[in-house]
């Protein structure tokens, strides 16, 4: 990842010009992440998509796709992207329909490790929307096949549930807090379909 040194604002960084890459700041740092690969996308996509139905049948909220920043921290600006997220309808309602970045955590965040990700930086994001108020991280990994539900605060969080793809409980259920759960199944997660033939 590249990381320029002047440090930048929110504001700042939602003015840039589109060139194609992705962006986030971390405190105050403007880090690029690269485009994510084709099978990241398709696991991004269908875990968003399952919680979306999920929250659009219950009425609970919003859920937002890759590249929707969320204002951690200000001074010095603090802005994430998750693969996915999901904000409860009362907060969404406090604010409005923004054009702007989100102001504040969300209520969980999902990322999908890609292949240039570090272990060491996505422990880094967790513990950065959990320090923010994020109340679930879900941390997908497509080389192990696990799901991990990482809840709490910094130095109290706890991973509350670990699936495994070939485990018999194929279920990784996330509590968000709302009284609902998400769950994702993990074998169709992770598939593979075959072509159908005409």
């Amino acid at each position: 990842m590249a990381t320029t040194e002047q440090l930048m604002t929110a504001d700042e960084l939602l003015e840039m010009p589109d060139d194609g890459m992705r962006y986030e700041l971390v405190r105050g740092e403007l880090k690029e992440i690269p485009p994510a690969g084709f099978r990241h996308g398709q696991i991004a996509m269908k875990v968003g998509r399952r919680l979306d139905h999920f929250v659009a049948d219950s009425g609970l909220g919003v859920v937002c796709a890759a590249e929707t920043g969320f204002v951690l921290a200000t001074d010095p600006d603090h802005v994430r992207a998750p693969d996915a997220a999901f904000v409860r309808q009362a907060r969404v309602d406090a604010v409005g329909n923004l054009d702007s970045f989100f102001p504040g955590p969300p209520d969980v965040a999902i990322e999908v490790i890609s292949p240039s990700d570090r272990y060491t930086e996505v422990d880094e994001k967790v513990a950065d929307y959990l320090a923010a108020g994020t109340q679930a991280v879900i941390v997908v990994n497509p080389r192990r096949r696990t799901v991990r539900v990482h809840r709490g605060t910094v130095g109290h969080g706890r991973v509350d549930r670990v699936r495994h793809a070939g485990n018999r409980r194929r279920r990784a259920r996330v509590a968000y807090g709302g009284g609902g759960d998400v769950r994702v199944t993990l074998p169709r997660l992770y598939s593979r379909r075959k072509p159908t033939r005409s």
